[in-house]
C-alpha cells in the first residue's frame, strides 16, 4: 500500500503521537490497512481519529439525516397537505419524487441557491409554453411539465421548512447547513486534519478543506500521476489540476504528491471475451501467471456485482480471499419468492375468481418449508398436473392447500397492514426451520425491512396499495446486501471499483470493462437538462466520466500486472463495446498491450449413441415382455430402441406437465374419446340415418364427456387456442359422422361391431415352440356391406399404407420407422384372423386420419406379398428385439 505508507511515514515524521491527527478518508475501507502499516512500524501510541468526509460534514451541520422511505413518507405528507394539482396518491408520488429528490440534493450541494434553480426551470418552461399555442388541455406534455415545476416551486421550499422544524435534513440540506458554519468550525478547531486521496469535492467539501488549510489546521495528500495530471486532454486529472490552482498551495505549502508511476514498466493484457459469465472462467488461467500464490497483493475488481457468484465458483482453489463487496439481496431465492408473492397479490386484485398455476408454483418452490408443508405441496402439484388445471379456483386451492402453514399469504390480503404483519410472522416462523446460513441472513434482512416499513408507516394516515408496498420493499431491498466476513489483510481481494480508493495492488484484474460499466455513460436519471446543469455548475455525466477515469487510472498506475476483461457479446443492454479507457491506453500510453480473444465456443459434441447391452436381467425382462406384446411397443422400438428400453424394459414413464395449450397427444385423445362415446351407444346396431343425425346434434355432449375422461377443467377450453382446438375437434367428429352418414344415404349397410376392442393372449410363433402373445386395443371394428373393417384412428397424416414385400426385402421390410402405420395394421389383421368370432369374414384394415377426416378410412394395400409375408417381417423385427447379441442402440434423429 504505497500511498498509505507514504502518508503514515510523513505524519510520523511530523509528530510521533498520531492521536493529534484526524484522518479524513473517502471511505472506511483503508482504515484497516493504515492500522496494519502502523503495526509494521511498531507504533505503540494512540491511534488517530478516522472520519469519512460525509461524517465530518454531518458533524459540522449538526442535523439529523433523513433519507429513503422515512423521507418519502414525510415528503408525501407535506405534498398532500398543499392540495396541489394533480392530487397524486402515494403510488404516483413515488414515480417522480425519488428522482426529483436526487436533483434537489444536487442543486443544494453544487449551486448557490436552490430557489434560483427551481425558478429558472419554471421560467424556462413558461417561455417554451409562450412560444407555442398549447390550448386549454392540461394533458399536453409541455403543460404537464410546466405545472410540475410550478408545483415544485411551492412544494420544495415548504418541504425544506418542515424538515428544518424537526432538525431533519437530506444530504443536500446537510451540505447547505454546513456551508454556513464552516468558517467558524475552521477558526475554532483545535485538531489537525489530514485529507487523504481525494479527487472530486463538492463546493462545501472544498470550502471546508481550503478553510482549514488557511488556518494551518489541515494537510492534503493527493494521489496523482504525471501521466494524466500534466496532460490537459486526460479527463482523469481534471479535478486534481483544478485543486493545484488553489491559492492555498504556494511556495510554503506544496501540492502533494504527483508521482510518475503509470509510465513504469507494466504488463497489460486486454481480454475480449464472448459472454458475460465467461469472463470469470478466464480467472483461473490468470491466477496461474501470479507467482505469489497467497495472492496477498492481488485484487479482482468486479464492475458488475452480478458476476460475484460466478467468480466465487471458479476460485475454489484460492485458500484465502476477502470479499469487500456485499452480495445483493435481490439476487437470492427468498427475494424472488417475496417478489412473486406481491405479484400474486396484484393478480388477485385483477382476477378474484382463480389462480394461474404459474403464479403459485414458483412461490411454493422458493419459499422455505417444513417437511409437512413439502408433502402437502407435492400432493397439490401432482393433482394439478394430473388434472391439467391451468386456472385453479379458490375453492380448489383451499381444498388442496388449506393445510399449508403460510396459506394465508396466498390469499387476497384484507389490506397492506395486515399483509405486512403476516410477512413478519412468516419470517419469524421460517427462521426456526433447518435452513442454510445465507437463507437465514436473507430472511432476517427481509424481516427487518418489513418491520422498518411498518414502523415508518404507522404515524401517517396514508392509504398504501399492494403495488405501493411492493415499490417500498423493492427500493429498500435493492439497496441492501449481505456482507461477507473475511480477512482483509490476507489473500485475494474481491472488490467493487469504489472500494479500491487509496489502495494499491501489484496485480489488478478488472472484469466487465465495458462502455456503460466503466464509465457509466450519459444515463443520468434526472429531470434537469444538461445545459441547465452546466449553467448552475451541477455535475453532469461528463464530471462522472472524469471521476470514473481517475479511479481507473489511479488503480492501475502503481500495478505491475493489469488484466482488463470485457464482454464482447451484444445482448440486452450490453453493447459488447469495450470501455473507452481501454482504447485510451491503447492509443496514448507507451505500454505494449497484449490482446487476447477468448471465444465462448466449443467443438460440436461428438456424442456417441447410447448403447445398452442385453444383460441377463434385461433378457429376463424381455422374456416377461413376450407375454404381452403390443403393436405400439414395436413402433416405439422402430422410432428409437432406447425409448423402447426405457418404457418397456425399465417401465419408466414421462412426468406429467401442465399444458396451457392442448398438446397434439391430448388433442388426439379428445377426438378419440368423443368418438368412443358416440359409437359406444351405436354398438351392435346396423346404423340408420336417424342414429347418426342424432349423434351429430349431440357432439357437444360427447366432447364434454371426453373432457371429463381427460380430467381437464371445462374452463380450460373456454378461451384462446384451446377454444380453437375444441372447435376443430368438434369439426373432425362431425366429419367422421357425416362420412358414415353419407355411406348409409348411398345405400350401404354399416354395422358397428365393437369400439375399443381389447384383445390379449393371441399367440404368434417365432421358431418351433418359441412364441410371443399379442395384446392391445382396436379403436373400431365395423362391418361395411359384409366386409369386416379394422379401423385405427390417427392424429397424424397417413403414409406408406401400400405394402410391397418380396423375398428380397421380407427380412428387413418393417425395420423402418416410416412403415410403422402399416406394421400396426398388419398385426391387427393377424389378431382379428385369430379371433374365432370373426372367422370366415373378408377383412379390411385401415387408418382414419383426423388430419383428413372427410376421406374416411384409408385401407392397407398389398401391392406385393400378403399378410403372411408381412408377419414374417414382423417376426424378424421381434427376433431382433429378443436377440441377446443385438444391443439397444439409440437412433439419433437428424433435424
Amino acid at each position: 500500500m504505497k500511498f498509505l505508507n507514504k502518508i503514515i511515514h510523513e505524519l510520523l515524521a511530523q509528530n510521533p503521537d498520531l492521536s493529534a491527527f484526524n484522518i479524513i478518508l473517502p471511505g472506511k475501507r483503508p482504515i484497516v490497512f493504515i492500522r496494519e502499516i502502523l503495526e509494521e512500524n511498531n507504533y505503540s501510541g494512540f491511534l488517530p481519529n478516522f472520519f469519512t468526509v460525509e461524517e465530518l460534514i454531518n458533524t459540522i451541520a449538526d442535523k439529523q439525516p433523513i433519507q429513503g422511505i422515512p423521507l418519502w413518507l414525510f415528503s408525501f405528507d407535506v405534498y398532500r397537505s398543499l392540495n396541489l394539482i394533480p392530487r397524486d396518491d402515494f403510488s404516483d408520488f413515488l414515480k417522480w419524487f425519488p428522482t426529483l429528490q436526487k436533483d434537489w440534493d444536487d442543486i443544494l450541494k453544487f449551486s448557490d441557491s436552490d430557489v434560483a434553480v427551481l425558478q429558472y426551470m419554471f421560467d424556462e418552461e413558461r417561455i417554451k409554453e409562450w412560444a407555442q399555442d398549447l390550448g386549454e388541455e392540461d394533458d399536453v406534455p409541455r403543460k404537464k411539465f410546466l405545472n410540475f415545476w410550478q408545483n415544485m416551486n411551492v412544494f420544495l421550499p415548504v418541504l425544506k421548512e418542515k424538515l428544518q422544524e424537526k432538525n431533519w435534513a437530506t444530504s443536500g440540506m446537510i451540505h447547505e447547513a454546513a456551508k454556513a458554519k464552516i468558517n467558524d468550525f475552521a477558526k475554532n478547531a483545535s485538531e489537525q486534519f489530514v485529507f487523504c486521496g481525494f479527487n472530486a469535492f463538492t463546493p462545501v467539501e472544498e470550502k471546508l478543506v481550503r478553510s482549514l488549510l488557511q488556518w494551518n489546521k489541515a494537510q492534503c495528500f493527493f494521489q496523482a500521476d504525471r501521466y494524466y495530471f500534466n496532460d490537459e486532454r486526460q479527463e482523469a486529472g481534471k479535478f486534481l489540476r483544478s485543486h493545484k490552482m488553489w491559492k492555498e498551495f504556494d511556495d510554503n505549502r506544496a501540492f502533494q504528491w504527483i508521482e510518475d508511476d503509470f509510465n513504469q514498466p507494466k504488463k497489460i493484457k486486454v481480454y475480449e471475451v464472448s459472454g458475460n459469465v465467461t469472463q470469470t472462467k478466464v480467472l483461473p488461467e490468470i491466477f496461474k501467471e501470479i507467482n505469489n500464490k497467497t495472492y496477498s497483493n492481488t485484487a479482482v475488481v468486479l464492475l458488475d456485482e452480478n458476476l460475484l457468484p460466478a467468480s466465487l465458483d471458479v476460485m475454489h482453489e484460492v485458500e484465502n480471499l476477502n470479499i469487500t463487496m456485499g452480495f445483493p439481496l435481490k439476487n437470492l431465492s427468498f427475494s424472488n419468492a417475496v417478489k412473486r408473492l406481491f405479484y400474486l397479490q396484484k393478480q388477485l386484485e385483477k382476477n378474484k375468481s382463480s389462480y394461474y398455476y404459474r403464479d403459485i408454483f414458483p412461490i411454493l418452490e422458493e419459499l422455505p418449508k417444513s417437511a409437512e408443508d413439502e408433502q402437502l405441496i407435492n400432493d397439490f402439484k401432482a393433482k394439478v398436473e394430473e388434472r391439467n388445471i391451468v386456472y385453479i379456483s379458490k375453492k380448489l386451492l383451499d381444498e388442496l392447500l388449506g393445510g399449508l402453514s403460510y396459506f394465508a399469504l396466498l390469499q387476497k390480503a384484507v389490506n397492506t397492514g395486515v399483509y405486512l404483519d403476516m410477512l413478519i410472522q412468516f419470517c419469524r416462523d421460517v427462521k426456526w426451520l433447518e435452513i442454510d446460513d445465507i437463507q437465514y441472513e436473507n430472511i432476517s434482512h427481509f424481516e427487518n425491512a418489513f418491520r422498518i416499513i411498518k414502523n415508518q408507516l404507522t404515524p401517517y394516515q396514508i392509504e398504501i396499495r399492494m403495488e405501493t408496498l411492493e415499490i417500498l420493499i423493492n427500493q429498500h431491498i435493492n439497496s441492501e446486501s449481505i456482507d461477507f466476513q473475511g480477512e482483509p489483510l490476507r489473500g485475494l481481494q474481491i472488490m467493487g471499483l469504489l472500494e479500491t480508493r487509496l489502495l494499491n495492488f501489484e496485480n489488478v484484474i478488472l472484469l466487465s470493462v465495458n462502455e456503460g460499466k466503466l464509465p457509466l455513460g450519459n444515463s443520468q436519471n434526472t429531470y434537469i437538462p444538461f445545459d441547465i446543469r452546466r449553467f448552475f455548475d451541477l455535475h453532469t455525466f461528463l464530471e462522472n466520466d472524469s471521476i470514473y477515469a481517475y479511479h481507473f487510472y489511479r488503480l492501475i498506475q502503481d500495478a505491475k500486472n493489469v488484466h482488463l476483461l470485457y464482454n464482447a457479446l451484444s445482448s440486452g443492454v450490453n453493447t459488447g463495446e469495450k470501455s473507452r479507457f481501454i482504447t485510451q491506453i491503447e492509443m496514448e500510453s507507451s505500454h505494449d498491450i497484449e490482446h487476447l480473444i477468448i471465444e465462448n465456443s466449443s467443438e460440436p459434441i461428438v456424442s456417441k449413441p447410447i448403447e445398452i447391452t442385453k444383460t441377463k436381467i434385461v433378457q429376463e425382462r424381455l422374456l416377461k415382455w413376450k407375454e404381452k406384446v403390443s403393436a405400439s411397443h414395436l413402433t416405439s422400438y422402430l422410432y428409437n430402441p432406447i425409448d423402447f428400453y426405457l418404457s418397456k424394459i425399465l417401465n419408466t414413464s414421462e412426468t406429467d406437465e401442465i399444458e396451457e395449450e392442448l398438446s397434439v397427444k391430448n388433442y388426439g385423445n379428445l377426438v378419440h374419446y368423443s368418438l368412443q362415446e358416440v359409437y359406444e351407444i351405436l354398438k351392435g346396431k346396423v346404423l340408420k340415418e336417424s342414429d347418426l343425425e342424432a349423434s351429430v346434434k349431440a357432439i357437444d355432449q360427447y366432447i364434454n364427456i371426453a373432457i371429463e375422461k381427460l380430467k381437464h377443467q371445462p374452463e380450460f377450453y373456454e378461451k384462446g387456442m384451446n377454444y380453437i382446438h375444441k372447435a376443430i375437434a368438434k369439426k373432425v367428429i362431425e366429419n367422421v359422422l357425416n362420412h358414415d352418414l353419407e355411406l348409409i344415404r348411398q345405400g350401404n349397410k354399416l354395422e358397428i361391431i365393437d369400439i375399443e376392442r381389447r384383445f390379449e393372449n393371441i399367440d404368434f410363433y417365432l421358431d418351433g415352440n418359441d412364441k410371443i402373445s399379442f395384446f392391445g386395443f382396436i379403436d373400431r371394428i365395423d362391418k361395411l356391406n359384409g366386409t369386416l373393417r379394422i379401423i385405427d384412428y390417427k392424429t397424424a397424416k397417413i403414409k406408406n399404407l401400400n405394402v410391397k414385400i418380396d423375398e428380397d426385402n421380407v427380412a428387413e421390410y418393417f425395420h423402418n420407422s416410416e412403415r410403422k402405420q402399416a406394421l400396426q395394421l398388419c398385426i391387427y389383421h393377424y389378431v382379428v384372423q385369430h379371433l374365432p368370432e370373426f372367422w370366415g369374414f373378408p377383412i379390411e384394415t385401415g387408418i382414419w386420419s383426423f388430419a383428413d377426416a372427410k376421406k374416411g378410412m384409408v385401407s392397407l394395400q398389398f401391392d406385393k406379398g400378403n399378410i403372411d409375408d408381412a408377419m414374417r417381417s414382423v417376426k424378424s423385427l421381434i427376433q431382433e428385439i429378443l436377440n441377446p447379441d443385438v444391443n439397444f442402440v439409440e437412433s439419433i434423429k437428424a433435424y
